[in-house]
């Protein structure tokens, strides 16, 4: 008997029930379109749709989506029927190398999730810095800097300013005691950061150019509308320097726990082959 296609779209049922789809408990449910013997549910839609739309809307959507799901059921159909019996074989190869494959890495990632130690020490880190340091270079320049942002009405302007361009440790102190007062700061910090960093940090600062703000300095003061900004480059790297410790420590975790997953992974498989060996499951001929 000639095939022949139709698809049903049940638009009626659509514009009175997609709004209280997720509330509505249904307990026979009508198809929305068909396709040869396929059919499509509102279910199969629900979580594809926008919410709040208004029911003109809906529609709208629901047909496109409708269109969409029976070319591509079409599509199938007219592959199925078109396609060599060899080309039929490849693809099922292809897919049940692609299941193994999903199968053997969900089982890696159990044993590896209950397996790997995830603990990498100070030292351990270290150990690895030093031995590698050529490959830890910068590919930009890096600051170490130090801020305090107050507002246009600070009263104490002129005494925190002497204190943040002071090296003496009793204005330090000082200094912080009015953090609380500030709208905004960075002070005793060694992280080292990049120069976008800094930009983005204090805004007026776009405006100056790299070689400015990338030499040391004990004081920069800045302003825009709501405040006053004094900054210090307390350091700076060059472009290609060897990047300090502190700055890869996290990159060279990653790659610790990396060489642990994968030397884990490998003990893993040898002792897969060897207790198939010894369990005369697994012979070469």
């Amino acid at each position: 008997m000639k095939k022949y296609i139709f698809v049903v779209v049940i638009l009626f049922i659509v514009s009175c029930d997609l709004i209280t789809l997720k509330t509505k408990k249904v307990t026979y449910e009508r198809p929305i379109a068909t396709v040869y013997n396929k059919h499509l549910y509102k279910k199969d839609i629900t979580g594809l749709l926008p919410k709040n739309l208004s029911k003109k809307d809906s529609l709208v959507i629901v047909k496109g989506l409708i269109n969409s799901w029976a070319k591509q059921e079409l599509l199938y159909i007219k592959a199925e029927e078109n396609i060599t019996e060899a080309q039929s074989e490849e693809i099922q190869n292809l897919v049940n190398d692609y299941k193994k494959s999903l199968y053997i890495n969900g089982y890696k990632e159990r044993l590896i999730k209950q397996q790997l130690d995830t603990i990498v020490t100070g030292e351990e880190i270290a150990s690895y810095y030093n031995k590698n340091k050529e490959n830890f270079k910068v590919n930009e320049e890096l600051l170490q800097f130090e801020y305090v942002y107050f507002g246009t009405n600070y009263l104490e302007k002129t005494e925190t300013i002497r204190e943040f361009k002071s090296d003496k440790e009793e204005d330090k102190e000082d200094l912080e005691r009015h953090l609380l007062n500030f709208k905004s700061y960075r002070l005793q910090d060694s992280t080292w950061v990049t120069l976008d960093f800094l930009k983005k940090e204090i805004p007026p600062l776009r405006t100056e150019t790299n070689e400015n703000l990338l030499k040391i300095s004990k004081f920069i003061q800045k302003e825009d509308s709501l405040g006053v900004y004094l900054v210090a480059v307390k350091n700076m790297l060059p472009k290609n320097a060897t990047a300090p410790l502190s700055y890869v420590s996290p990159r060279i975790k990653q790659i610790i726990l990396h060489k642990r997953k994968l030397e884990l992974i490998r003990d893993i498989e040898k002792k897969l082959i060897n207790d198939a060996i010894q369990n005369k499951n697994f012979k070469e001929y």
